[in-house]
């Protein structure tokens, strides 16, 4: 199984900087009174798409040889991963086949279509997910790009935080989110090929903690049926994203859901900024563990922004 190193991120940063934005580094006086410590929000939801997945997703497709940009791409994805693939897709003339579940949000169905996709909607499991997406794959001869299990989108997604220590290089801690670790596995590889001695932290909410029991008891264990607010948090780690974030993650913390929703809030009010549940989870975290982060520097990764506002949880 070949596994990323931070060579292959300098390499993705080079390749899609002229696609993505630089996002930048922001910071608020009255959480880092609130908390004890320096936080550093690394904003990946004023990406484009509103999410670091457009960073893996351009990735993906500029890594293609010329014949597969010829057959187009195909991925299944409810959420912001649709969206980047489309986008990235569109952006360098390549046609992209997204396979969405039928109860999909209206708002993200939208976003997927204006992008250029194409749509073929599937029952909501897995099982039909991928059964869909196989059929495109035969008819079409499109390369799945699939949403974290795939080095070309690990290593985009690890440009974040390279962007991050480029910007402040003397943290204590990075924090990421981890859902099916793409994330995480880009995070964790980009700052250890920087600086072994900053110590990385997965950030998972309780109610979705395959990760954190997978990290734990050293045995991969997806999570069966699980339910979060923080609903980019759903997925379970893959073979791949298991083997580098074991490598790479020094500790994996859960966050309870009230924990959760509260950081949501505070960061809307204090920072104004739009921040999904899932990038919570990172603030979430260290107000649950407060004698592990105090007086310490440390870099979050907000994952994205992408919110139903008919929907909020406060």
């Amino acid at each position: 199984m070949l596994l990323p190193t931070i060579t292959d991120i300098r390499e993705a940063h080079s390749r899609i900087k002229p696609y993505i934005h630089w996002t930048p580094v922001l910071s608020s006086q009255l959480l880092n009174e609130l908390f004890n410590c320096s936080l550093f929000f690394k904003c990946e939801n004023f990406q484009k798409v509103g999410a670091f997945k457009f960073r893996g997703a351009t990735n993906a497709v500029l890594s293609l040889t010329p014949e597969e940009k010829r057959r187009g791409v195909v991925t299944h994805s409810s959420g912001n991963h649709a969206a980047a693939l489309a986008l990235a897709a569109r952006m360098n003339g390549v046609k992209a086949n997204i396979v969405m579940p039928e109860n999909a949000p209206v708002v993200k169905k939208k976003a997927v279509a204006g992008y250029g996709a194409e749509i073929t909607f599937c029952k909501p499991t897995l099982q039909a997910r991928e059964e869909t997406t196989r059929m495109i794959m035969e008819k079409t001869g499109a390369t799945l790009v699939h949403p974290y299990d795939n080095f070309n989108v690990i290593c985009g997604q690890g440009t974040a935080s390279l962007e991050l220590l480029d910007e402040k290089s003397d943290l204590d801690f990075v924090i990421a989110p981890v859902g099916g670790g793409g994330l995480m596995s880009g995070t964790s590889t980009s700052v250890k090929g920087i600086n072994k001695s900053i110590r990385v932290i997965g950030a998972e909410p309780l109610n979705a903690n395959d990760a954190f029991i997978s990290f734990t008891s050293g045995t991969l264990t997806p999570s069966v049926n699980p339910h979060t607010i923080a609903d980019g948090l759903l997925t379970s780690l893959s073979e791949l994203t298991y083997s580098i974030i074991k490598n790479n993650v020094d500790e994996i913390y859960t966050a309870k859901e009230e924990s959760i929703i509260e950081c949501m809030l505070l960061i809307w009010e204090r920072m104004k900024i739009i921040i999904e549940p899932s990038s919570a989870t990172v603030l979430a975290i260290v107000r649950e563990n407060p004698e592990v982060f105090r007086n310490k520097k440390i870099g979050l990764i907000i994952s994205g922004g992408n919110v139903d506002f008919r929907k909020l949880p406060f």
